[in-house]
């Protein structure tokens, strides 16, 4: 009986002391986790009103993109820190590189949409394919209705609209320069 009671008195000592130690970490914790909050938050706003400046109406959607982008970067910053805070460092620094090998197989599992998301921001950002533009690309000749980041659609001549990945159309087009001519003059009598 005697043991077991020291070992009870053991056991709780050690959790007392235990979570003695881990108090001023997780108010540390909190108290980062806080901080950090406001702090993103601030940059992101800042992010998001400087790239909402560049990337206005049509092209929104790249501004849009490049703010999820950079507040995923963040919030992952704020979590590895938080652990690194809370004496969870070892955690943190697996979690990393787990992350990096897991976002480097999604990346070649998805490589076929990040090309078609990264044609699309430069077919986006380019003077010279718009809405409204006649173009051939990949033996499809017709009118731009919509350039999205993955997709674009165009109003063939036949009357379909065909939809094409962008990186099919940025590697390869053409604006159809019949339709980009100026109408001749007609003669007055």
């Amino acid at each position: 009986m005697q043991i077991l009671s020291n070992l009870l008195a053991e056991s709780l000592r050690g959790f007392l002391n235990g979570l003695a130690a881990a108090v001023p970490r997780v108010l540390s914790g909190l108290v980062f986790l806080t901080l950090a909050y406001v702090v993103v938050r601030i940059v992101l706003a800042i992010v998001d009103r400087s790239v909402g400046r560049i990337y206005a109406g049509d092209r929104a959607l790249i501004g849009n993109l490049l703010v999820t982008v950079v507040a995923i970067f963040l919030w992952f910053g704020v979590g590895l820190t938080f652990l690194k805070v809370v004496g969870m460092g070892d955690v943190a620094a697996s979690l990393g590189t787990a992350v990096g090998f897991i976002a480097l197989g999604v990346s070649y599992a998805l490589s076929e949409m990040i090309e078609d998301t990264v044609a699309g921001v430069y077919l986006l950002r380019d003077p010279d394919f718009n809405p409204g533009d006649r173009i051939e690309a990949k033996g499809v000749t017709g009118t731009v209705a919509a350039i999205e980041l993955r997709k674009t659609r165009i109003d063939s001549d036949d009357g379909n609209r065909i939809v094409l990945a962008n990186r099919e159309i940025e590697s390869r087009w053409a604006l159809d320069e019949h339709a980009q001519s100026e109408p001749e003059p007609v003669a007055e009598e």
